[in-house]
């Protein structure tokens, strides 16, 4: 590979990946919130009577979301050739006596890289599970009118209906409170894990060079589990709770 043997050949790599990674974080943090106000800007559009506007902006955001997820996958790909780049180097001669610092850094490239990844496609999900669920409430609602329309009689059968639609949307709106917040927490807490990825690092570096500080490290790493699997349960539980209460 040309170049490969250059001493600033890494730095270069490194460069390019951490360039990329804030680009992917931006775009990312920017794709969560267009998927968080999606459902939000429907509802405030739910009591309009003009048919051309929901058109119009539903068609706006719909461009938005394609156009943000080209650019992150994008991303996403040429920070994986990046990552390739940073292996192959590894494996070249010459890096034999640097390549279990290589091999570190290495890997918290991939890292992160499998996490924007993961969270990239989980987002994007729920904002076509968002959109699958309003229009199918749109069509309800559609229908709703029709019959209001050709009828003209607020018979018993229309007001059970119009009831229990009330109730979905109720229901519907409380959904999105949940996934705004948990988004919100979600978001938060990346910001977090980055924070501590780097403070880990240096602390493994401390930890290497005084074996005391590494048997501390190993208890706080084992406490930190300890409290990750009783905060994932809490949280599971209020989510449990939540939609019990929600289609109850």
């Amino acid at each position: 590979m040309a170049g490969i043997g250059s001493s600033n050949y890494w730095e270069d790599l490194r460069k390019q990946a951490r360039q990329l990674e804030n680009e992917l974080d931006l775009k990312l943090v920017s794709f969560s919130k267009l998927c968080t106000s999606y459902s939000s800007s429907r509802d405030g559009r739910r009591g309009e009577t003009s048919d051309t506007t929901p058109l119009l902006n539903n068609s706006t955001q719909d461009r938005m979301f394609d156009t943000m997820s080209v650019e992150i996958e994008q991303l996403l790909a040429k920070l994986t050739a990046v990552n390739d780049k940073m292996a192959e180097y590894t494996n070249a001669p010459g890096t034999a006596s640097l390549n279990a610092a290589l091999m570190h850094t290495l890997q918290r490239h991939r890292d992160i890289l499998q996490d924007y990844t993961h969270e990239f496609h989980k987002t994007k999900g729920n904002f076509l599970a968002i959109r699958e669920r309003e229009d199918l409430l749109g069509s309800v609602r559609k229908d709703i009118e029709t019959y209001k329309s050709g009828s003209g009689v607020n018979n018993r059968r229309t007001e059970l209906f119009l009831k229990e639609h009330e109730h979905l949307r109720n229901s519907d709106r409380l959904m999105d409170d949940t996934i705004s917040i948990a988004m919100a927490t979600k978001e938060n807490m990346t910001s977090q894990r980055g924070m501590l990825k780097s403070i880990q690092s240096r602390v493994n570096t401390l930890a290497n060079r005084f074996p005391t500080i590494n048997n501390l490290i190993q208890r706080i790493n084992l406490r930190k589990r300890r409290d990750s699997l009783i905060l994932g349960t809490v949280i599971g539980v209020c989510t449990i709770l939540l939609l019990l209460y929600a289609f109850h």
